[in-house]
């Protein structure tokens, strides 16, 4: 009882203090802007780059959670499109649907599985989250180009991919292992900046939530929390089973595709003329939600998996 509460506590507790110090001390948007950029640009890559940097990647199985992770994504999108069909929803809702049944919270993921696997997991939530961020950038930036005037641009579309903090930040933990290590130092330096990743990302995030509008289209918003939540982690569970990754890596890719949506989410919504009211709702129901799904998830994964 006392790990789980030392791996649930701090998640949630801090998005709760997030969300007050948002509308009690800190109101100014441009903080939080400011914070969001520093985690998303810096701290957040530090801490993949470190986790990755000091694993041995021989022993990683990159293939088998590649495997996992991408087919239920696939998957994922093709459900979504459907339940978008089903809601009869236009272009800009069906975005929203989309990120919210794939995109996913790579904080919180981080917190839980250092908090509950260590190092090893933290290891191997990094490798997760270099297998989602391409895709669901990927998917997310074609799925709204497709519905508006803008053309999808191939270039541009793998420059953006590509230039992600979280994708170079797994280039440089690669790299970082394949030489053994950060000078001396350096490493620390970058250690201390990853490790200030998780605390101040939770709390943007939870500055970013807000319960107007959650009774915006509630059909809409449970389906989607229901295939964000039990059916995509379920799908990858059964993938990792089916292509016989270890205990440990199925547990952890899990838990990372059982994340609510990612907060920047509405941001995207925003600026590329999806339906940001719908996202907004999606985003925090999914973190609502989602306090009692992870517990269960981590639950049924340490009696059943590990």
């Amino acid at each position: 009882m006392n790990a789980w509460l030392d791996a649930f506590v701090p998640v949630f507790g801090l998005l709760a203090l997030g969300a007050l110090l948002r509308r009690r001390l800190l109101r100014e948007d441009a903080i939080w802007a400011g914070i969001e950029k520093l985690v998303f640009w810096v701290l957040l890559p530090s801490l993949v780059a470190t986790a990755l940097g000091n694993t041995q990647m021989g022993a990683l199985p990159v293939a088998g959670l590649a495997g996992s992770i991408w087919g239920a994504l696939w998957a994922g999108t093709l459900v979504s499109l459907g339940l978008s069909r089903l809601l009869r929803a236009g272009h800009p809702a069906m975005t929203s649907i989309l990120q919210g049944g794939i995109r996913f919270n790579n904080l919180m993921g981080f917190a839980i599985a250092g908090a509950i696997w260590g190092a090893p997991g933290v290891a191997l939530a990094a490798v997760c989250t270099g297998c989602i961020v391409p895709m669901v950038q990927g998917i997310s930036t074609i799925a709204f180009a497709l519905g508006g005037a803008r053309q999808v641009r191939p270039l541009r579309l793998a420059r953006q991919v590509l230039l992600n903090p979280l994708i170079l930040a797994c280039a440089a933990g690669f790299t970082i292992s394949a030489v053994g290590g950060l000078p001396a130092g350096l490493g620390p330096l970058v250690r201390t900046l990853g490790q200030a990743s998780v605390a101040l990302g939770l709390l943007c995030v939870g500055a970013a939530l807000t319960l107007r509008g959650l009774g915006d289209r509630p059909a809409a918003q449970l389906a989607t929390g229901i295939l964000k939540l039990a059916v995509m982690p379920l799908m990858t569970l059964a993938l990792a089973r089916l292509i016989g990754l270890d205990p440990l890596p199925t547990a952890i890719a899990v838990i990372l595709m059982a994340q609510p949506t990612a907060a920047t989410s509405y941001v995207m919504a925003r600026a590329m003329g999806g339906d940001a009211p719908l996202m907004a709702a999606i985003t925090t129901s999914e973190h609502v939600l989602s306090v009692l799904t992870l517990p269960l998830w981590i639950w049924l994964l340490t009696r059943f998996v590990l």
